[in-house]
Formats: structure tokens, sequence, C-alpha cells
């Protein structure tokens, strides 16, 4: 009919949809947490103290028996057990937007670019207090690299070989590797000729941030840049270092508009209402969260004896600190501290006064 307005379609929105992409969008924006061991917590709800527990496998001594011997001695039997470390949920990370009628009406095409923006601020929200919880973790060990010189040209290849040789000291898991490095590490790793990373950046094949973060694998490694990290600090890890556990908030049944979702391991909800007193549309995506380092108990060699034993103490072996232009910070084998003095005795790695062993 002449004069008459194009039919525009009601369009229909649909919440699960709608968190199901900001869930993935939320998990390819990860870096550091992307590094982490995932757990989930639908299982666990209900926990005590809002904390889950986590199993970590048990060790094992091995043991000899005399060839031809007189039996006299009998098998000795050993009770295998394993342990559970406890991961308490520091919080719940939101964003919450109110969204007049005429942004609705005239500014958005749609809520999907909203999610977007929302779960944007979400994944920063996250990515900074993993990296937080990555700086403030209890290393056992911290090693100083030397910047290259035209007088020491290798000084950086030495660290991280150093690096690799004392996580294999440390028998931390050989798969699963990643040095997590500041921007001072980046630009003397990339200024590096001979390690050649400027021409792998972006070789990673994980989600895109991650991906984009990664600039090669050398040694065992793969390399992840974490612009949030102290820029002279790296840190050496396996994938079991530390944990980073998500859960989705239950949708109340007072909200008619509102859905759940999660993708690899990370999990989102999304509310929506109207405030009629304001005509405003608001939105809230949000989700739980927690971070946890893994100890270890060690299995050592008696000196004398050479009978193997399960050590007293747990350590946090499956990560070390390097930093760029500093000194080591080692167990000493010799002070009070008991557990320095067992994590020195079993693996090694010790701060003598005449110089360090790793």
């Amino acid at each position: 009919m002449p004069g008459s307005y194009p039919y525009v379609p009601h369009q229909v929105v649909k919440p699960e949809k709608i968190v199901a992409t900001a869930a993935v969008l939320l998990e390819q924006q990860l870096v550091v947490p992307a590094v982490f061991r995932r757990e989930g917590i639908d299982q666990f709800k209900g926990a005590k103290d809002d904390t889950i527990n986590v199993v970590v496998e048990g060790i094992l001594p091995y043991r000899t028996y005399g060839w031809r011997n007189d039996r006299s001695t009998e098998i000795q039997f050993d009770t295998y057990s394993e342990r559970k470390i406890g991961l308490t949920f520091g919080g719940d990370i939101y964003s919450a937007v109110a969204l007049t009628d005429e942004q609705n009406d005239f500014d958005l095409n749609g809520w999907a670019k909203l999610a977007r923006k929302q779960t944007e601020a979400i994944g920063r929200g996250l990515e900074d207090q993993a990296t937080a919880y990555v700086r403030d973790a209890p290393y056992a060990v911290t090693l100083g690299v030397p910047e290259n010189t035209s007088a020491a040209p290798t000084n950086l290849r030495r660290g991280l070989i150093r690096a690799r040789a004392t996580l294999n000291k440390l028998r931390a898991p050989t798969e699963g590797r990643t040095m997590l490095i500041g921007t001072d590490w980046e630009t003397a790793l990339l200024d590096d000729d001979k390690l050649g990373f400027g021409q792998e950046t972006g070789a990673g094949d994980a989600g895109s941030a991650l991906r984009n973060a990664t600039i090669g694998q050398r040694y065992g490694f793969n390399f992840v840049v974490a612009p949030e990290l102290d820029p002279t600090t790296a840190i050496a890890m396996t994938d079991s270092a530390f944990i980073f556990a998500t859960g989705a908030p239950s949708v109340p049944q007072s909200v008619p508009f509102g859905a759940s979702a999660s993708y690899n391991g990370v999990a989102l909800r999304w509310l929506r209402d109207y405030d009629m007193t304001r005509t405003t549309d608001r939105s809230l995506f949000n989700t739980y969260k927690g971070f946890r380092s893994v100890t270890d108990v060690l299995l050592g060699k008696d000196a004398v004896t050479g009978l193997a034993y399960v050590g007293e103490y747990e350590h946090f072996v499956r990560a070390i600190k390097l930093v760029l232009g500093g000194a080591d910070v080692l167990p000493d084998p010799d002070g009070p501290d008991l557990a320095q003095k067992e994590f020195a005795a079993i693996t090694g790695v010790a701060g003598p006064a005449d110089g360090p062993t790793v």
C-alpha cells in the first residue's frame, strides 16, 4: 500500500542461544586461565563451606627383595592413598547493564553485541584474578636468568634449559608444559635470533586469545605472553600446576528470562528482566570462580640404605618462577625449615652457601 511502513517481524530472543554463544566467547578470550586445569562445580553443589575437593593421585615407593634369600624377611606392604585438596570459591564475577528503551530500539541491533561486551568484561576479570593468583603462588624455586649480552649471548637459552632441567629434577610431568612470560621476557626472546620465536607468533592451537598470545615452542614449553604478569617474570609450569573452576549460578524461578551454559569448562549465566518504573531492560551475566595451586608429596631415596620413602610434607613442584636479571631463591638444606630440608634432600635442588645446585 502506498505510504505504508515496511513490516519488521518481531525478533524472538532465546536466552539459551545467547548464553551458549557468550560462554564460547568467554572461553576464547582467556589466556592465563586457559593454561590451568579446569574443573566444573555442578557435581559439587551443596558442598560444605563453598569448597570442592579435587583428587590428587598418590605415589608409592619401589622395594627390592633379595635374590635366592632364605625368605626369613617378609615382603613389606605399603598403603596407597590419594589426597584431596580443597578449592574454595572466591566470589562471583559479573557484568550488569541497564539498557533504556531508546538504546534498545535505536542503538543496538539485537542482544548479541551487548552479550559480547559483557563477556569481555567478565573475561578481563578472570584474567586479572588468575594472573594475581599465579603471581602470589607459593613457589619453592625461583631462578635468576641473566639477559643476553655481547659477552654472553646465550644467557637466555641457558636459563630456559636450566628451567627445564629443574622441573625434571622436581619430577614434574613433562607433558602440557607452559612458560607464561611477561613483556620484558617476550622482547628478550623475540630479540634472540637463535631462538627464532618471531617466526612462530600465534602458532598455538587453542582458543583465539591463547593462540594469539603463543609465540612458539622450545625446550618442551609452549611460550605464552601474559601481559598482566610482572614484565621480568616468567612461570615455567605444567598444566596441572593450577586449577581454575567456574560454575553457573542457577536461574531463579522468579526470573522469566534466563539461562546458563558452559563451554570447555567455562560456565556462564544470563538473566534479563524489565524495570517498568524506569522503562529499562536489565542484563546480567555472571559466574562463580575459584583458583587453586596443586601441591605434591615427594618420593625420596635414603642415602644410607638406598630404600625409597615417601616424604612427610607437601611441596609446590609443578611450577617454578624465573626472574629476568634476578637472583636465585632456593630451599635452604641447612636451615630450620624442615620442609625445605626435605625438599632439598629429595630433589637435590637447593641453595648452599657455595652456590646453587641447579
